[in-house]
């Protein structure tokens, strides 16, 4: 279970990192749809689950995959792209590109009035903080991994089929 679900946990976190590194460098933070983007990027990570759940029910479990197995394979793929995304967004933000929150901040504020920017300001110096960073990433993609979890788990879900003896 540890192998198949840190292979492809290491898949999605290999398509979450080039992805989310080529929209920022394509899109930055001041295009329109840099936050869809990376949405579609971590949803985009998460189709690992899939694969790696069916790979687990074929190839290790005997073609048997229970709901509670599918939810603890599926979890332990979705901590490994939510961990590393959550480093990585710290390493961007902090090393890589440190104007960012500046920069961002600048195209949110654009049109807002006074107690908007205020609310938004205070919302900001939560972020300077790169352990509630780190979490608020980390917890966005385990969210989505979760849904994709539970749905991977019940479209993959086959129990044995029970034999009666007579």
């Amino acid at each position: 279970m540890k192998k198949v679900s840190f292979r492809y946990g290491s898949f999605g976190l290999l398509v979450i990192i080039l992805l989310s590194a080529l929209s920022m460098s394509l899109l930055g933070c001041d295009h329109p749809y840099s936050e869809a983007a990376g949405y579609l990027t971590i949803l985009l990570s998460m189709v690992f689950v899939f694969f790696g759940l069916r790979h687990f029910r074929n190839e290790v479990n005997g073609g048997y995959l229970g709901f509670g197995q599918g939810m603890k394979v599926g979890g332990l793929i979705v901590l490994v792209p939510a961990v590393g995304f959550g480093l990585f967004d710290i390493l961007y933000t902090r090393v890589i590109n440190p104007s960012w929150s500046a920069n961002y901040t600048a195209r949110m504020t654009a049109n807002m009035d006074a107690a908007q920017k205020e609310a938004f300001a205070k919302q900001m110096a939560l972020f300077s903080n790169p352990l509630f960073e780190f979490a608020l990433m980390t917890a966005t993609v385990l969210i989505v991994g979760v849904i994709v979890t539970i749905i991977s788990t019940l479209a993959l879900m086959r129990k044995p089929k029970k034999q009666f003896v007579v």
